[in-house]
């Protein structure tokens, strides 16, 4: 999808297309928006980290996982959002074989990955 036209993608389909860990698609362009489609096997997830550039909303594609907030644990399956605020502590872990989710923010610099338990990794 590129910036200025209106598009649909399947996510689920690219999901078990790829099943590799981290990001597997995503969408940027010269538009206001990020969207990145980010996978992790049981387990497996972004280290605590705080994001001071943008506020995120969490889209839940497969499996099961959650965002843990500031210590508060938002669950997240198929369809579930959260919303993260800029500023806030968060990580995000894998709970089942393998989970994947939707991030949205105001677009910004580049995507930084780490994979959890790496001081100060990051996804979103």
């Amino acid at each position: 999808m590129s910036s200025g036209r209106a598009g649909a993608v399947d996510l689920v389909g690219i999901v078990s297309k790829d099943p590799g860990p981290g990001v597997v698609w995503t969408q940027e362009g010269e538009g206001d928006l990020n969207a990145n489609l980010v996978r992790f096997e049981a387990g497996e997830g972004v280290a605590i980290h705080r994001n001071d550039e943008v506020d995120v909303v969490f889209v839940g594609v497969s499996g099961s996982g959650a965002v843990v907030v500031e210590g508060e644990e938002l669950p997240l399956q198929p369809g579930r959002l959260a919303y993260v605020p800029k500023g806030c502590l968060r990580a995000i872990r894998s709970d089942s074989g393998e989970f994947a989710y939707l991030t949205v923010h105001r677009r910004r610099g580049p995507l930084r990955l780490a994979p959890r338990g790496v001081r100060g990794g990051e996804v979103s």
